[in-house]
């Protein structure tokens, strides 16, 4: 059952079933769907009989093993269309219900409707042998979640619009032969959904009777924890879902006395909210999972529920109040329940190992059929003894619905116990629903899927790098392994974006290191450096001598936020070396990242070389500024400087102002008057330094200035003083006015930094 359908055959496969699906929904809704229940309601039926034909449904599916049995002989595909157009065919008892009654024998009709159920849920049971295994060879690939969901989307869809359609010919009050056409019509779509099935291909399935026995498939099951506890959970769920969705309907009539037609207009908004969860499911769960979505559902659906309990009942007479809260009810019990109920199946399929489809598939049905068979007949027999005790429709409902809250609330306290299946936990999960960076960015991955070709792969890669989600991670290393370039640059650039790597996500962005040196080896490196991958240090500074300077270049500075401290003489005697301008600036900047002071000196060496280019020069500037901490006030200076170079002299002596200002400041506001005269007068030697260094070219007394700078006062690193202090001797140093301003910027701030000391 694991083999998959090449894309072709898939798309052709998927296609018949879509077919199929159409009829199947249509046939479904004109024969066993809400119009079942309004054709015996008019006939008199009561709750009782109306919970066990509602049960009907869910028994039907403890005949799964004899469908099991015959699968021995024929084939899946041919058990799935011949009970499907028998089980239709049986329907014609239903038909001919209307013209008993008319005859006056009202219990006989009802018998025949009863009967005719029976016998097509019977040879649906049968018949849903196939379901699984063709649904695991449909649903095969990324998609899986995709695709189920949007058979789901079918059928709500179908639903809904057959219900608006039934709510106009019902509210009408048309005679009840009505019913016997909308059944007819129903018994012939579903022949023709029988025949459609045929061109589904035949799945592989075991067959040679070697298949496990039904007990040993539960003890399978049971010994297994996350499965038992999953079923004990879909026990609960189905039961609730089962229970409040068939009586919903009864509930409306009885309590409030509205009609056919009314009732009908109101699956239409049920249909609308199994449509809601489809498309939600559909968009979600390829991204955050099944278990998530399948709690989420479930607790929409018990928000649903309260709502009955704590009804007031003088609000029952407010028509417009009335009709507005069974929108919310049908919306919202359809929306969650029967989310629920298709995610599950998602979810369990992917519990379960592939050579148990069929098998743990049979399991999975009869805890289906167990739980909505004994909930809804012993629902209808509680509603029908709580009316005969005398206890009014509106409070017996109440208490109805009140233990199928309790159920629900047991199910979600339950859900820890669920296996994850790769899935966001609840509260994740929350956190992408309600945040719209999440959902664009999966809006934006779902587009990428369709993409026609590689300028609008490029375009919406672009778009998710400006849109980063750790949920668009899987994605994006897809299209890292594109054959176009482009396509793999805009890839990996998304990547750069996200705050968190999954491991799949470093080893794909290693593999691009190795490979793909002079394309975008380069990024990959600079992604890995950023996130600090420390297993990507052997290969860095293997890469940090690569003919590829780019990928050299990216590699020192990974190296330096990874904090490769051992690595960081060879990048200092690497850049000494090298002639590459764009290698000798990364590795300053490497050299910055470290902010190790001994790396001043190898910075200003390279500001002796002859013919620098400007922006290496402003480069190395900026890497000492950062060793020195004082980057990020240093850059405007230097930003106004780049921009007017005859400045260097006016930008100097403001710097020195504004420390004396400061220094004058503090003073008069400090109690230690020596140790304020002792700052006056280095403050005052300070100005004259440095208006000698930037006017005169003379940067003896500087050079003095900063050698007597007291340490213990400013905290004054020894390497930098000593650097410094020669520095401003330097002629070749010297004729770069923007270290220059640096030094004065620097010893500005140690000015300042002494003055705000003093007590």
């Amino acid at each position: 059952m694991s083999t998959q359908l090449s894309p072709y055959r898939l798309g052709k496969a998927r296609e018949a079933y879509n077919s199929f699906n159409v009829f199947n929904a249509v046939s479904w809704n004109l024969l066993v769907g809400i119009i079942l229940t309004l054709f015996v309601l008019r006939l008199g039926a009561s709750s009782t009989y109306i919970g066990l034909l509602s049960s009907t449904f869910y028994i039907a599916l403890f005949l799964l093993p004899l469908g099991r049995l015959l699968s021995r002989r024929f084939s899946i595909i041919s058990i799935f269309s011949f009970t499907w157009i028998v089980r239709s065919i049986c329907m014609i008892l239903a038909v001919a219900a209307p013209f008993v009654d008319y005859a006056g024998h009202r219990n006989t009709a009802l018998f025949l409707i009863m009967l005719g159920v029976l016998l097509f849920h019977l040879f649906r049971g049968i018949g849903m042998i196939g379901n699984n295994p063709v649904l695991n060879v449909l649903a095969s690939g990324p998609d899986r979640g995709s695709y189920m969901t949007q058979i789901q989307i079918i059928n709500s869809s179908i639903g809904m619009f057959g219900s608006f359609v039934i709510a106009m010919i019902l509210g009408m009050e048309p005679p009840i032969f009505i019913f016997s056409i909308l059944l007819t019509i129903g018994v012939v779509t579903g022949i023709i959904s029988g025949v459609v099935i045929k061109k589904v291909p035949e799945p592989e399935y075991r067959n040679d009777g070697s298949a496990a026995k039904l007990v040993d498939i539960f003890k399978d099951a049971f010994s297994q924890d996350f499965i038992k506890h999953f079923l004990f959970i879909l026990f609960l769920v189905v039961l609730v879902s089962g229970v409040t969705r068939t009586f919903v309907v009864v509930y409306a009539r009885e309590v409030f006395g509205h009609n056919d037609g009314l009732i009908s207009l109101y699956a239409v908004f049920g249909g609308l909210g199994h449509l809601m969860a489809g498309l939600i499911v559909k968009f979600l769960v390829d991204r955050l999972g099944a278990k998530p979505l399948f709690l989420v559902s479930v607790i929409l659906g018990l928000t649903s529920l309260i709502p009955v309990v704590f009804f007031p009942q003088s609000i029952a007479e407010n028509v417009s109040g009335v009709i507005l809260f069974m929108v919310f009810l049908f919306f919202m019990l359809n929306f969650g329940f029967l989310g629920s109920e298709g995610i599950a199946q998602t979810y369990f399929l992917g519990l379960i190992p592939q050579e148990k489809i069929l098998d743990m598939g049979i399991l999975y049905f009869f805890i289906l059929g167990f739980a909505g068979a004994i909930g809804t007949f012993l629902a209808g027999l509680v509603i029908d003894f709580l009316l005969f005790m005398g206890i009014p429709p509106f409070y017996a409902f109440k208490l109805l619905f009140g233990v199928m809250i309790i159920l629900a609330v047991l199910a979600l306290a339950m859900q820890k116990k669920m296996k994850s299946l790769g899935s966001l936990p609840l509260s994740g999960a929350l956190e992408v629903i309600f945040s719209f960076r999440d959902l664009r960015a999966i809006s934006l991955l779902d587009k990428l899927e369709k993409a026609q070709d590689s300028h609008e792969e490029q375009q919406l890669l672009g778009e998710l790098h400006n849109t980063p989600s750790h949920l668009a991670i899987d994605g994006l290393l897809h299209r890292a392994r594109s054959p176009k370039l482009a396509t793999r640059m805009e890839a990996i650039r998304a990547l750069e974006k996200m705050n968190k790597l999954t491991r799949n996500a470093e080893k794909a962005l290693m593999d691009d290191v190795i490979n793909n040196p002079f394309t975008t080896a380069y990024i990959s490196a600079r992604i890995l450096g950023n996130h600090a991958c420390a297993f990507a240090v052997p290969k860095l500074r293997e890469l940090a001598s690569s003919d590829d300077y780019m990928l050299a270049g990216e590699s020192v500075i990974a190296l330096a936020k990874i904090k490769d401290e051992p690595f960081r003489p060879e990048i200092e005697k690497l850049i000494l070396n090298s002639q590459n301008p764009r290698l000798k600036i990364m590795g300053a900047e490497a050299l910055g990242i470290y902010r190790h002071h001994d790396s001043v000196s190898v910075l200003l060496d390279i500001l002796r070389g002859k013919n620098l280019p400007p922006y290496l020069l402003d480069e190395v500037i900026l890497a000492i500024a950062a060793i020195i901490d004082t980057q990020k006030k240093f850059y405007k200076i230097l930003a106004r400087y780049a921009a007017n170079n005859s400045l260097a002299a006016t930008l100097a002596m403001d710097e020195v102002e504004a420390a004396l200002e400061f220094v004058n400041t503090a003073q008069n506001k400090k109690k230690q008057k020596f140790t304020a005269s002792v700052i006056a007068s280095y403050a005052k030697s300070f100005h004259d330094s440095v208006e000698s260094y930037v006017k005169k070219d003379d940067g003896e007394a500087l050079s003095r200035w900063i050698l007597d700078f007291p340490n213990e006062y400013s905290k004054v690193n020894d390497v930098i003083k000593a650097v410094f202090s020669q520095a401003v001797l330097d002629n070749e140093l010297s004729a770069h006015y923007c270290l220059r301003l640096l030094i004065v910027h620097w010893a500005s701030q140690k000015l300042r930094l002494w003055a705000a000391m003093i007590k």
